[in-house]
C-alpha cells in the first residue's frame, strides 16, 4: 500500500506543471476595466518623475482614477542601480499596492545620497527602517524575481514603446508628450471619456 501511495505522489508531481517562480504584481491603482489605461514608465531616482508624483500624479487620482476612468500601471524604468534598488524595495510586499513607491518618491531627496551605491543602499534602508512598513531590506535587495520584473518592464519599455525618458506616459497604448503638464494631461483625458 506504501509503495502504491509512493508511486502515485511521483506521477502526480511528475506531470503537474510546476512554476516555483513567483510572479511580481504590477503596482497599479483604479478600476483595471476603465476606458483609460495608462502605463507610466518612471526611475525612482529621476527628479522628474519624483515631480510628477507631487504635481500631477494627485490631480489625476482625484480627477480620474478614484472615479473609476483610469486605471495606472507603474512601470519600472531605471536610470541606474539605485533606482533598480529603490524599484525592488517598491515591490518587496508584491501586493500590487503603491504606497511604497510613492513613498519613496515623495521622499526622494532624503533616501536618494551618496557617491556609491554602498552608501546608497546604506541610506534607503536606513529611512525605510524608521517608516513603518516592516520590510526586511536586505531580502528586498536580494529577490532575483523582482530583479527579473524590473528589467522586463524596461525591455518593454524600450521595444515596445521606444521609451527613452522619464517619465513617460503611454495612454491607451500610445505615447502622451508633456507628462508633467497637467492641464494639458486633463484636457486630453477628458476627450477620451
Amino acid at each position: 500500500m506504501k509503495k502504491i501511495i509512493i508511486t502515485t505522489l511521483f506521477i502526480a508531481f511528475y506531470f503537474l506543471p510546476i512554476n516555483l517562480k513567483a510572479e511580481v504584481k504590477p503596482i497599479s491603482e483604479g478600476n483595471v476595466d476603465a476606458k483609460i489605461k495608462i502605463v507610466v514608465f518612471e526611475s525612482l531616482t529621476c527628479s522628474h518623475c519624483a515631480n510628477f508624483h507631487k504635481n500631477v500624479y494627485p490631480n489625476l487620482k482625484e480627477d480620474f482614477i478614484d472615479k473609476g476612468n483610469v486605471y495606472i500601471e507603474f512601470k519600472n524604468f531605471p536610470l541606474d542601480m539605485a533606482a533598480m534598488n529603490a524599484s525592488k524595495i517598491a515591490h518587496c510586499k508584491n501586493d500590487g499596492n503603491s504606497e511604497i513607491l510613492h513613498y519613496l518618491f515623495d521622499n526622494q531627496r532624503q533616501w536618494l545620497k551618496g557617491k556609491t551605491i554602498e552608501e546608497l543602499n546604506t541610506n534607503i534602508k536606513n529611512f525605510i527602517e524608521k517608516s513603518d512598513f516592516n520590510l526586511d531590506i536586505d531580502v528586498c535587495l536580494s529577490n532575483k524575481e523582482a530583479e527579473d520584473h524590473i528589467l522586463e518592464d524596461r525591455i518593454e519599455g524600450v521595444k515596445k514603446f521606444k521609451v527613452d525618458a522619464t517619465p513617460t506616459l503611454i495612454i491607451n497604448g500610445e505615447k502622451f508628450d508633456n507628462p508633467t503638464n497637467y492641464k494639458k494631461l486633463k484636457k486630453f483625458l477628458e476627450k477620451l471619456i
